[in-house]
């Protein structure tokens, strides 16, 4: 007995994305796919074509040749279905500096045709979530670069959209703010939300973002998840081992285990060690190994390729 399988949209689909300047092409074929409900990065040295990859997905350019499908919908032919989709968060916004914050999302809120009462209650809901309760009544040119990014972040929000389209939404803030907008990110993937967000700041993705696409040259170099790419070449399994005060001949010793090949000191005056295992072989095994000699081990973490390596594995830089 065979039965239907409902197949859902991506949230994004790329198919074959070319884009020309005169004679300088920014997209050379682009193919990606951004999963609904992922938090998804996008990544890029300056002139890789991120930008125009992002005006294509929202709309404010078609497509010289290829198809983009935001959950279903074609950019091209159902440009309306898509803009009602998404929220786009530009990398610098203009922003009407002498109204409150309130005002400022009550105008859009009437942009987007919400009656009175409804865009009373959609504001409430965006300043509850953005957590700018103290601010309402704050005229934007007193406010921080972090907080206007709230502003912003929460206009963004003001028509519920599915799909949010963020291109460098971190630039300028400070760590605290940083974070902040970040603990705000996570919270709209968990109400749902599929975001997509343009970023160079590196190790923020890797902690935020569960999929990531790598475009450089107007090319895409990777696509797909998180964890996929930080494994990605890996030849040896690397664990960080953390001992219990100093032991002596500690590189001699851990180095003489069968399943080890490399030992290196992590930093001068620490007792960390990277510990590098032939290829093949198991973590039980280090454990077992460990566990019958004499060394004194307060803790044994896997160590994972970081995403400014990744990124430079697969990455020249430059212009297209």
């Amino acid at each position: 007995m065979s039965t239907n399988r409902v197949v859902l949209p991506s949230a994004i689909s790329v198919n074959n994305i070319q884009h020309r300047y005169k004679d300088h092409y920014a997209l050379k074929g682009i193919s990606f796919e951004v999963q609904a409900g992922a938090l998804h990065g996008f990544v890029g040295p300056n002139g890789a074509g991120k930008t125009t990859a992002l005006k294509l997905i929202c709309t404010l350019l078609k497509p010289q040749r290829g198809e983009i499908h935001v959950f279903g919908n074609d950019v091209a032919r159902d440009t309306k279905a898509v803009r009602r989709s998404i929220g786009f968060m530009p990398d610098h916004f203009s922003m009407y500096r002498q109204m409150t914050v309130y005002e400022y999302l009550d105008f859009f809120g009437a942009a987007y045709g919400l009656s009175v009462k409804e865009r009373n209650r959609v504001i409430d809901d965006v300043i509850e979530l953005t957590d700018m309760g103290v601010k309402t009544t704050s005229l934007i040119s007193g406010l921080s670069r972090g907080m206007q990014q709230r502003v912003s972040l929460a206009r963004v929000l003001i028509n519920d959209p599915k799909l949010l389209l963020l291109d460098e939404p971190a630039s300028g803030l400070d760590p605290r703010a940083r974070i902040e907008l970040m603990d705000i990110l996570r919270a709209l993937q968990s109400l749902g939300k599929t975001i997509f967000i343009s970023s160079h700041i590196l190790s923020e993705l890797a902690e935020l973002c569960d999929s990531v696409t790598i475009i450089d040259r107007g090319e895409v170099k990777f696509s797909g998840a998180m964890d996929d790419l930080l494994d990605r070449g890996k030849t040896e399994d690397v664990y960080v081992l953390t001992l219990n005060g100093e032991v002596e001949h500690v590189i001699a010793g851990i180095s003489s285990l069968a399943s080890v090949s490399t030992v290196e000191l992590v930093a001068e005056g620490r007792t960390q060690y990277r510990v590098s295992m032939h290829p093949g072989l198991e973590l039980k095994q280090l454990l077992c190994e460990v566990g019958q000699s004499d060394l004194e081990v307060k803790s044994i973490i896997p160590e994972r390729k970081q995403l400014n390596q990744a990124f430079m594995d697969l990455t020249t830089g430059g212009v297209a």
